[in-house]
């Protein structure tokens, strides 16, 4: 039956505080919210305050509202969905691109219509996020942090740095990818060669680091760096920043975000060509291996 007018609450796992908002469902969101759009029907979306506390919270939402509630995406299962059942029971309920765990659960009875995306009994489907609206691709950063470095005892300023990169990238326009240049043949969530790091980091745009080696492997294939010393009064990464003659570098004293959100928009900008050029200068440059052979009469 054909229903128009009214407006719809969008829902999902990402609605719930104990819940979780994965890329997938989101872009999932974006499909349905596209449609809707098409077809000029008015909606909001409910998420957790902890990942939008800045938007409408499912506790916030008022049922008198809405003629409609949409469930969109992941699995159908659990009181959590029995209790949307029941809140919003004067609304028409449908969910759409999710999978039916158990086709008897309250959780996907209580629904009038569902649009499954896969399940016992039902034909897989193809996921929303398939076909969601991409608006824009977003700059990749490799992100190399270390809290270790005891050796400068009081000097360290590592958990600072740390927490506050870290909470600069919540809100930089980049999507942070977490690189470790410890290297373990044992385990699978790390590298287990040196060129297999070096393979990584030629694939992202640009590299935030408060690593010496996170700057000097950066340079040596040509991915600028926004270099951050740890260490107060600086130590090996501001001597290795000016060995290559690269002006990226952040002291630890001076963690402010407008210098670090200038210094990324340069390295996402022209810091390519100027990485470029420092890759190919540092290859034929001399390094402290060059006198072995007089100091071991070689």
């Amino acid at each position: 039956m054909k229903r128009a007018g009214g407006r719809t609450l969008l829902t999902g796992w990402f609605s719930f505080v104990e819940g979780e908002a994965t890329a997938g469902d989101l872009l999932a969101l974006q499909r349905v919210r596209a449609v809707l759009d098409r077809h000029g029907q008015p909606y909001d979306v409910a998420f957790s305050p902890r990942f939008r506390p800045d938007g409408l919270s499912l506790d916030d939402a008022r049922p008198a509202d809405y003629d409609r509630l949409l469930f969109v995406c992941g699995p159908l299962h659990g009181p959590r969905l029995a209790e949307l059942h029941e809140r919003f029971a004067h609304c028409h309920r449908v969910a759409v691109g999710t999978s039916l765990v158990d086709a008897e659960d309250p959780a996907v009875t209580g629904f009038h219509t569902v649009l499954p995306r896969d399940g016992e009994g039902t034909t897989p489907a193809l996921d929303l996020s398939l076909h969601a609206p991409r608006v824009a691709r977003t700059p990749v950063v490799g992100v190399l942090l270390t809290r270790g470095q005891r050796e400068y005892a009081d000097r360290r300023m590592h958990e600072t740095v740390a927490e506050a990169v870290t909470s600069w990238l919540a809100e930089a326009p980049c999507a942070p990818v977490m690189l470790e240049s410890r290297l373990d043949t044992g385990d699978g969530t790390l590298c287990a060669t040196a060129d297999q790091l070096l393979s990584a980091l030629e694939r992202v745009d640009a590299v935030v680091t408060d690593r010496l080696h996170g700057l000097v492997l950066a340079l040596r294939v040509g991915v600028p760096a926004l270099a951050v010393d740890p260490v107060r009064g600086g130590a090996k990464v501001t001597a290795q920043a000016k060995a290559c003659d690269w002006p990226a570098l952040v002291p630890a004293e001076r963690l402010e975000r407008p210098r670090l959100d200038a210094w990324l928009e340069w390295c996402l900008d022209g810091g390519r060509e100027q990485a470029d050029r420092r890759r190919a200068a540092l290859a034929g440059a001399a390094d402290p291996a060059d006198g072995l052979p007089a100091v071991l009469g070689i």
